[in-house]
């Protein structure tokens, strides 16, 4: 069996990933700090995966560390890169912290990458890198947009190294836009962690109707939207995991040369307070909300176009909205009650 390397295994998409790769008979190594992630999702993987699972705890911004991986696992197929600070309000008062996390990471990688020989990366990426687009549904056309966050930004620098560096290094990066992957695995043993005050909206939702928190602020109701509220497009996180196998796929066969970006949604967009009546229409449950002033950078309406998804991966989401909110609130019934 093929072995890929995920960084960030342990986190909320990586470890739905993992789930995929072995299902689709891949061998997984697993590199994670744990500074967003639990130890205890690595035994939850191994019960749910039938391939090899085999775990580091590395620091990436260490190269020494990191290459030690490569050296111990001289057949990598691929990688796939998810590992990276995250927090959009976090990366406003640590930016230093932010940008040497992120961009120290990804450096050492290529490095890594160029020395081990390893050619073919997959890049967790972001919708962030478009702002406020001027045509939606948005496809890769799109301008890059001036980064609302240092977290952006580092997801902007990211793809222009490795963009770079595909020109230079035999190195061929599909590197995969999200939008916002919400839900949990089909069993409810892994699912999306928030510590504190959720910065996602689903865990809002529902950690509101099960009783966490009082009320849902719903921040902005004068937008320029069918409610008021702002328009996002939310995917299956499962939906999303799946693309990565199709896209580690298609480069270890030679598809995909250089760097390609990719988005990766629904292809539609949903409010704020539909998504609220959507959750409990899907549950049957009541989640109190109160309107809010806007948020400082928040964006007005963005949505996938996700054609080339389509034709260069073979991928398209399957899961509903019904099923994916369903999923999450089974999750968060699974959760400690602080």
């Amino acid at each position: 069996m093929s072995e890929i390397l995920v960084t960030g295994g342990l986190g909320y998409i990586g470890s739905h990933t993992v789930t995929c790769l072995s299902e689709a008979g891949y061998d997984v190594v697993i590199i994670d700090n744990l500074s967003n992630s639990m130890l205890d999702t690595l035994d939850t993987l191994r019960e749910l995966c039938s391939g090899t699972i085999t775990f580091y705890e590395v620091e990436m911004c260490r190269q020494e560390e990191l290459n030690a991986v490569f050296e111990k696992h001289p057949n990598l197929a691929g990688v796939i890169h998810f590992a990276a600070l995250l927090q959009v309000n976090e990366s406003v008062q640590q930016p230093v912290r932010y940008y040497r996390n992120n961009l120290d990471s990804t450096l050492n990688l290529i490095d890594a990458c160029a020395q081990f020989k390893v050619s073919s990366v997959v890049f967790s990426s972001s919708c962030t890198v478009y702002g406020q687009p001027e045509m939606i549904p948005v496809d890769e056309s799109a301008p890059i947009a001036e980064a609302e966050s240092p977290y952006g930004s580092t997801k902007i620098m990211c793809e222009r190294i490795f963009r770079d560096a595909c020109e230079v290094l035999n190195l061929n990066v599909l590197s995969l836009r999200y939008f916002n992957p919400i839900g949990a695995h089909p069993s409810a043993k892994i699912g999306e962690v928030q510590h504190g005050e959720p910065h996602h909206l689903v865990p809002y939702i529902t950690e509101t109707a099960i009783g966490k928190r009082e009320v849902l602020k719903v921040f902005g109701s004068d937008y320029d939207t069918r409610d008021g509220s702002c328009i996002r497009d939310y995917i299956h996180v499962m939906d999303i995991a799946e693309a990565h196998v199709a896209a580690i796929g298609n480069l270890i066969d030679g598809k995909t040369t250089g760097f390609d970006p990719i988005n990766l949604g629904s292809g539609t967009g949903q409010t704020v307070i539909e998504m609220i009546t959507a959750f409990e229409a899907a549950t049957g449950l009541s989640v109190p909300y109160v309107l809010a002033d806007r948020r400082p950078g928040d964006v007005e309406k963005v949505y996938a176009n996700i054609g080339k998804a389509t034709s260069v991966l073979g991928w398209r989401p399957t899961r509903g909205l019904e099923e994916t909110l369903k999923s999450a609130w089974v999750w968060e019934q699974r959760q400690p009650a602080n």
